[in-house]
């Protein structure tokens, strides 16, 4: 088996163009792909793993990524998928986080000379001149098809503004600009992108020839991944300071019965005979499933030292232990206590359980919160230093722990 009928194996491609070349060219290492990454935070998160493992895996097999860190498309904000506009950002905000994105980056790929490269549009797109830009790719793009494209669907119905309307002309002049200057010869990026990305392979097509060969290939599963990476409002980030290496395990430990087996195709470097016979897996054995994903996502992005204490903490959880020092910790001051105490539900705001009091109360009077394996009954229920002091171990649901210490 060639790794592009890898990829289609772990259900990873939606839609290409060239098919029979892209094929040809992938299996024999010969592919100069790009994905891009707009930064539009600090870190990368658990959303951005299909193109993280799929460079991974193309390099793997002899091909070359590019990955591209968009400096400057972030500076108009990618509508697809949105009903409203991003929120923007300054130049240095950018500029910080698309170094965050690069040392992220390199615990999954592996750059140097005749290996990975890494690019940022800003480096062309902020010194493009509007109308010389206009002249040069304005005439091969066609307003009745971009106000057609899927990308632009949602934010028509709230009102698409101009800035976010030169977004597709934007991401295609990248392909653009990559293949003239860097061989770039394949785009991947997710099926939300087809339009964005049909307009870079037509503009290459229409400056360059019919001969010039630049390929489009789009992941099926980019929605799925989309999803991957928020849980409960919050974001999973691959950022140890923002999600800990165990709130990290403990995600992918939780995703659904239906999800699991999916995700260990997708996701991990798993034999895809190891994963077909997991595929008979039912009952409690999805369970073992869930630690094995679990496990194999954290060693690729912590390393294998943190992948062991987030099992070993995971394990005593389970079994009734409350002693793991791997356990999430938060830690209250005296300032945080009042005449009476602490309340539940600031304990469990303080400590990143709930976003608000207003979650904490429902979850409360709900019977989904328990400190040191009792259940709290009453959303005013208060806690004085000394039992703070000892430790308390909140439980949001049945799996998010916090010790919480004075």
């Amino acid at each position: 088996m060639g790794i592009y009928e890898e990829l289609v194996a772990r259900g990873l491609i939606a839609q290409v163009t060239n098919e029979d070349e892209i094929r040809k060219m992938i299996n024999s290492g010969q592919a100069k792909f790009y994905i891009g990454f707009d930064c539009t935070a600090d870190s990368l998160t658990a959303g951005h793993f299909m193109a993280l493992t799929l460079m991974k895996r193309l390099q793997m097999a002899g091909n070359k990524p590019v990955a591209l860190i968009g400096g400057g498309t972030t500076m108009i904000g990618d509508p697809s998928g949105r009903t409203d506009m991003r929120k923007m950002l300054t130049k240095e905000d950018i500029d910080h986080n698309a170094e965050c994105f690069k040392r992220q980056m390199e615990r999954f790929i592996e750059f140097g000379e005749g290996k990975a490269t890494m690019v940022n549009n800003a480096d062309w797109l902020l010194n493009l001149n509007y109308v010389d830009m206009l002249r040069e790719v304005g005439a091969c793009f066609s307003v009745n098809n971009m106000l057609r494209a899927e990308c632009y669907k949602q934010r028509m119905e709230k009102g698409l503004s101009f800035l976010e309307f030169n977004y597709m002309i934007m991401q295609s002049y990248d392909f653009y600009y990559l293949f003239q200057n860097y061989g770039c010869n394949m785009q991947f990026g997710g099926d939300d992108q087809w339009s964005n990305m049909l307009g870079g392979t037509e503009l290459i097509r229409r400056k360059l020839g019919k001969d010039a060969h630049a390929m489009t290939i789009t992941l099926l599963t980019d929605s799925q991944g989309k999803k991957m990476g928020k849980t409960a409002g919050n974001a999973v980030w691959l950022d140890p300071n923002k999600t800990s290496p165990y709130e990290f395990f403990q995600y992918w430990r939780n995703v659904g019965d239906n999800d699991v087996l999916k995700c260990i195709r997708m996701l991990t470097f798993l034999p895809l005979e190891q994963i077909d016979e997991m595929d008979k897996w039912e009952g409690s054995q999805l369970n073992k499933a869930k630690e094995i994903l679990a496990y194999e996502l954290t060693n690729l992005v912590h390393g294998k030292e943190e992948a062991d204490k987030a099992l070993s903490a995971a394990q005593s959880m389970f079994a009734g232990g409350k002693d793991s020092a791997d356990i999430p910790t938060h830690t209250l001051s005296d300032e945080d206590f009042g005449e009476n105490g602490i309340g539940i539900l600031d304990i469990m705001v303080k400590s990143g359980l709930c976003a608000s009091k207003s979650e904490a109360r429902t979850l409360v009077t709900q019977g989904g919160v328990t400190v040191n394996d009792e259940k709290v009954s009453a959303p005013n229920t208060f806690y004085s230093q000394e039992q703070v002091k000892e430790g308390l171990l909140v439980r949001k649901g049945k799996k998010k722990y916090v010790k919480v210490i004075l």
